[in-house]
């Protein structure tokens, strides 16, 4: 009898416990989604209204804005998750120790040359050609995780653990100057290796870009594409999501991060090795900013040792809009902040008659977004407001 009683038990709890892992795995799906469908939508109103307004002086302009608003919404899709996988190192990072590792860009910096360096040995060995793109794909980014991963670990045990309890200030004058270090260390390598500066990223053949669409404009017509490695790209950002999501909300490892996160003293009395958390907080955060940078360079066609830099501030700048911290968050923040950048980049120069050029001032939108984030809502987008603990 007893057991009959406790078997229902047993069910529920079961029960509970994957209705806990559906929720962890399709909610940041959802709100991704979300935002997704949002912002193309406010931003492509806000487009269509600033060009009728225009159309009064020049017909042409609805029509034109109108034929690339669907290019420009999966340009800025690209955008918004390249700077989300990059943000990811942040918010990870940040969530454990409150801290901004100012040299994750330099780290997805260096996944970018290692899968340089890959598909350079690849290319040499003759086996590039004839290899599945798929295959390259993923012997490539396993390689760059690997190698960042572990890079961000050695960096936190030499520049940030011995820093740990001093002032706030100081880790962060660590952390540029890791970034500085870095730099300067992957030129080095690349100027004295056949890579060189501007190291090349050879890759097989991905095949013809996939067209979505055609819109019509006047006598012709305007293609809607997107290429296989942008494809890729957003396939593995999504998967990357749930993978950190599932990792830190149904694991003991994750168990063990969000306790470090709450508190270290406790969670260290509670028998967790608080510098091996952290340690592997930074090893994982590593591993998604180094498989962001090889999937940066295949999309570029080449890296360098600079390219970190913007990237890494806007990535910075996504993970704030969303809520540092906030793993879903993170993603939330570039996709955003990838349309915002693809418009301008799109329509400044059309709307102003060539006067602006919208490349040039894409950045300026973007840091004017995070003034404007710290300023009137510096939780972020999905982020939660908190006190100080003194």
């Amino acid at each position: 009898m007893a057991a009959e009683a406790k078997a229902p038990i047993r069910r529920v709890s079961s029960q509970r416990t994957l209705a806990e892992l559906l929720r962890v795995i399709f909610l940041p799906l959802g709100q991704l989604l979300i935002f997704i469908l949002g912002s193309a939508l406010v931003l492509g109103l806000v487009v269509v209204v600033t060009a009728f307004l225009l159309s009064r002086n020049d017909p042409k302009i609805l029509e034109t804005a109108v034929a690339i608003l669907p290019q420009v919404i999966i340009d800025g899709l690209v955008r918004g998750f390249l700077f989300a996988t990059i943000a990811l190192g942040y918010t990870m990072v940040y969530g454990v120790l409150e801290f901004i590792n100012f040299a994750h860009g330099e780290i997805f910096m260096v996944g970018g040359f290692v899968g340089a360096g890959v598909a350079y040995l690849l290319n040499q060995w003759g086996v590039i050609a004839n290899l599945p793109a798929i295959l390259f794909v993923i012997i490539t980014v396993l390689i760059g995780m690997v190698v960042s991963g572990l890079l961000a670990m050695g960096t936190e045990r030499i520049a940030y653990r011995p820093l740990r309890n001093a002032p706030r200030l100081v880790p962060l004058i660590s952390a540029i100057g890791m970034s500085l270090v870095l730099q300067d260390a992957v030129r080095l390598v690349a100027t004295n290796t056949p890579l060189g500066f501007n190291a090349r990223f050879e890759t097989p053949d991905f095949g013809k870009p996939f067209q979505l669409a055609s819109i019509p404009l006047g006598e012709r017509s305007i293609p809607v594409l997107i290429g296989p490695k942008a494809v890729i790209f957003i396939v593995a950002a999504l998967l990357m999501l749930l993978a950190l999501n599932y990792l830190v909300n149904a694991t003991r490892l994750g168990k063990a991060i969000r306790a470090v996160a709450q508190d270290r003293a406790t969670a260290s009395l509670m028998g967790i090795n608080v510098n091996q958390i952290i340690s592997l907080t930074f090893l994982i955060g590593g591993a998604l900013g180094g498989a962001a940078g090889v999937l940066f360079g295949m999309n570029i066609g080449t890296v360098n040792p600079y390219m970190g830099f913007i990237p890494g501030l806007k990535a910075f700048t996504a993970a704030v809009l969303g809520g540092i911290g906030n793993i879903t968050g993170a993603m939330v923040g570039g996709i955003v902040l990838g349309f915002l950048e693809a418009f301008v980049a799109s329509y400044l120069s059309l709307f102003t008659g060539g006067a602006f050029s919208g490349a040039s001032y894409a950045d300026i939108a973007a840091f004017s977004i995070l003034i404007l984030i710290l300023i009137f809502r510096p939780e972020g987008l999905l982020g939660e407001a908190t006190t100080q603990k003194v």
